[in-house]
């Protein structure tokens, strides 16, 4: 099982020097990937968790550390896809993956706060046929030399789109999702399934099974499926999975690879010491970085 990391992209420790240093360290210490995530806006009255409060858009903190890394591979757990068309992500993608040299993951997910729905002035309805449509149109403008698509909720009129991406046909494309549907279809159209930060992980194994399920139904090997698990860590006191001393979130990261879970990275942004905006910049910076040595592959 591959171990990553979760960019400093929310709260208190995401600063320029931050991004850069901590893409640098981590890609020296062995980590394998870098993740960001995506949030538009939280409403001006809410009671979401302090990680959602102030966040770095997750396509620019790529390329930011793109350029200021080699090998490290970057990816972003999720972009809301109804919130931007399917081309433009598919230029930005094809453009990061260029730069990058073929580093670039891509993670989708069919969101979920209303207030970002609204001002990105996007549709709640039917998002499950409107992921099988997306992922369609990024694929042919990745890799066909002349595009094209007409369909329900898309349209692309015959078009070029170059450069190409340098990983063909396409940056991998992994979906999100919690019900059933959304892991079958997962397992079906996408290259793998990424838990979500509110996942129980004690049933992983149940949901691992639902995705290579679909992919064996879809004619897919099941074990070229990769499960990638946002890994939301709790140093210090035990209160479940991922959480306790480090040498208890260590196996914890052994047993979810027993469970077949191929990638896990890390996540310091939903620590409260670290990801909220109002701690300390250099008291969420230290912890972070203890945390980041201190679980180094």
């Amino acid at each position: 099982m591959k171990i990553g990391f979760g960019a400093p992209v929310a709260g208190a420790w995401a600063t320029p020097d931050n991004l850069a240093r901590f893409a640098v360290s981590a890609q020296e210490l062995g980590y394998s990937s870098l993740w960001t995530f995506h949030r538009l806006l939280v409403p001006a009255e809410h009671g979401l968790d302090a990680v959602y409060r102030s966040v770095l858009d997750p396509t620019v903190a790529m390329a930011f550390m793109a350029a200021r890394t080699t090998t490290i591979r970057l990816g972003v757990a999720l972009i809301n896809f109804p919130f931007v068309s399917p081309a433009y992500v598919a230029k930005q993608f094809s453009t990061l993956d260029l730069l990058s040299g073929g580093r670039v993951d891509l993670g989708l997910g069919a969101g979920w706060l209303q207030e970002e729905f609204t001002a990105s002035d996007s549709s709640m309805e039917r998002r499950g046929a409107r992921t099988v449509e997306y992922l369609q149109v990024l694929r042919t403008l990745w890799a066909d030399e002349v595009s094209s698509f007409d369909g329900e909720f898309y349209t692309v009129p015959p078009s070029r789109m170059d450069p190409k991406p340098v990983q063909k046909p396409g940056p991998p494309v992994l979906l999100g999702g919690a019900v059933p549907a959304a892991l079958r279809r997962a397992g079906r159209i996408a290259d793998g399934w990424m838990s979500r930060s509110a996942t129980n992980l004690d049933e992983i194994s149940a949901q691992i099974d639902i995705v290579r399920a679909a992919a064996v139904e879809a004619g897919k090997d099941p074990a070229g499926v990769r499960v990638v698990v946002r890994g939301v860590v709790r140093p210090g006191e035990r209160v479940g999975r991922l959480s306790g001393s480090y040498s208890q979130i260590r196996a914890d990261a052994e047993w979810l690879g027993e469970q077949g879970v191929t990638e896990l990275f890390y996540d310091l942004n939903w620590d409260p010491r670290i990801g909220n905006p109002d701690v300390s910049a250099d008291s969420a910076t230290e912890g972070a970085q203890e945390l980041l040595e201190a679980l180094k592959p």
